[in-house]
């Protein structure tokens, strides 16, 4: 079925989404101050991007073949969902990160 290529993707966007609205409901860090989760965000995206890269170029990470990805690639071996895959890992651990600090400074938890 063609909707089987984009599972992946979509479970990714999706994710995101999930994470995006525990940060509008708590205002942790896109909702609070886009420009210092941008600069927090995009260079954590980047090592991880040229960490990847890196792993590749030395035959270490391969991507397989998965039937639920879509196929587009950003360079050999490396599929477009390992982008979402690195923007969900940072963006949760920073809302991971920022509801800890939140919870100590306050020692009020939601």
């Amino acid at each position: 079925m063609w909707w089987q290529h984009a599972v992946y993707a979509v479970g990714l966007l999706g994710a995101l989404g999930c994470m995006g609205l525990i940060d509008y409901r708590h205002k942790y860090a896109w909702f609070a101050n886009r420009r210092r989760t941008l600069r927090t965000l995009l260079p954590a995206i980047l090592f991880f991007t040229v960490w990847d890269s890196a792993g590749i170029v030395a035959k270490i990470f391969s991507d397989g073949d998965g039937k639920y990805r879509t196929g587009l690639e950003l360079g050999p071996h490396f599929p477009i969902e390992e982008i979402l895959f690195l923007a969900l890992l940072t963006y949760t651990a920073l809302i991971i990160w920022l509801s800890l600090a939140t919870t100590v400074k306050t020692g009020k938890h939601d």
